[in-house]
């Protein structure tokens, strides 16, 4: 009888072991869920924040490409515009030139502007008028030619006359040679078309004539 009694309390032991156990086993199950659930969810929270920051790069991107491209359009017209008004400066420049040539024109009488008419006109047959006249338009046209060497010097253009100076085929032209006992061999003499520079490069060369070598 005793030893039933042992059994079964035994018995009643090892199931309540048995329960402790499977109790055990079922909360170390429910933590691990939970941790489980846990790192699920902070995985979940980081893919979302990444995803988040992605968009927020790929919208940056899209801005910049925008902004490149608004840039490139701003340079293409405003390199547009200063290739089309490049020379509005000396355009401005050159008008008080054809204000002077203007008025030495004008200076003409009418009677005067052409030959037939220059003929048939009183004016001709006065020669202190005539004198007058061609006087005016001589200072017109080499007040228009002085402002034209100004307009051209303030845009880096500067007038070359080398007469007198040594021959350079750098920057003179040659028409012709000629001898002259009175001159140094090589020097120009004569310039018939004036030679000019743009920012000390030559522009066109001058067209002279040289002393030629007499040996």
């Amino acid at each position: 009888m005793a030893a039933r009694r042992l059994y079964a309390t035994e018995n009643g032991a090892d199931k309540k072991t048995e329960a402790a156990t499977e109790e055990e086993k079922k909360a170390q199950e429910s933590e691990a869920a939970a941790g489980a659930s846990s790192e699920k969810d902070d995985m979940t929270k980081l893919l979302a924040e990444k995803d988040k920051k992605i968009a927020e790069l790929q919208d940056a991107y899209i801005r910049c490409l925008a902004d490149q491209e608004n840039l490139r359009e701003r340079t293409r017209k405003e390199i547009a515009a200063a290739h089309e008004f490049a020379i509005q400066k000396f355009a401005k420049d050159l008008l008080d030139t054809v204000d002077i040539l203007n008025m030495a024109l004008t200076a003409v009488p009418n009677d005067l502007r052409t030959k037939e008419a220059a003929i048939a006109s009183e004016l001709a047959k006065d020669s202190a008028k005539l004198a007058d006249h061609i006087s005016n338009l001589y200072t017109g046209v080499s007040m228009t030619e002085t402002e034209l060497v100004k307009t051209l010097k303030r845009h880096g253009v500067e007038q070359d006359n080398p007469e007198g100076h040594v021959f350079n085929p750098n920057k003179h032209q040659a028409l012709f040679q000629t001898p002259m006992p009175d001159k140094e061999a090589g020097t120009i003499f004569v310039v018939q078309k004036m030679g000019y520079t743009l920012k000390g490069r030559v522009l066109r060369p001058a067209q002279v004539g040289v002393v030629a070598d007499t040996q």
